[in-house]
């Protein structure tokens, strides 16, 4: 697997004594490399909503997520550089990784940069942008020579 920094997590749930406490405190160990460079983990999901604070149920990580129904979760992606993908969009024709999700998509750009395709245009996002996707056709495209890392919430739609 390329070499990917440690993604922390907290998790404060419920309480001892009548006090909230920090459950866990640990590295995510859910991490996954669908394509060299591309990883991926589906840190926390639900199966319900409104959303409880049952036990949490670890979802695998998709190279395209795929929302749980009346679910949500919360996704962290580093995506490398096109090139590093081997991927070259070609003019006039879609972009290679277009795809498209059910679910309204809540993602910020951590770090590095990446541009935002839809079916007719694009957009460049740096650190601290975004996006709020809402189940249309869109890909990302690296084309600088660092990695983008983005945050994600999805949360199924109709």
């Amino acid at each position: 697997m390329s070499n990917i920094k440690a993604i922390p997590r907290r998790i404060i749930t419920g309480t001892k004594n009548g006090k909230s406490y920090i459950a866990k405190d640990e590295i995510v160990t859910n991490v996954s490399e669908h394509f060299p460079g591309l990883i991926i983990s589906d840190v926390w999901q639900t199966s319900k909503m409104p959303a409880s604070f049952e036990q949490e149920k670890p979802t695998e990580n998709s190279a395209i997520p795929s929302v749980i129904k009346n679910g949500t979760y919360f996704r962290y992606v580093q995506i490398p550089p096109d090139k590093q993908l081997g991927i070259e969009a070609s003019a006039g024709q879609p972009h290679p990784l277009v795809h498209q999700t059910k679910s309204l998509d809540y993602i910020i750009i951590l770090s590095g940069e990446i541009y935002l395709i839809t079916d007719t245009d694009e957009t460049l996002l740096q650190a601290g942008d975004i996006v709020i996707q809402t189940g249309t056709n869109h890909a990302w495209s690296n084309r600088s020579d660092e990695n983008c890392i983005q945050l994600a919430v999805l949360i199924d739609a109709e």
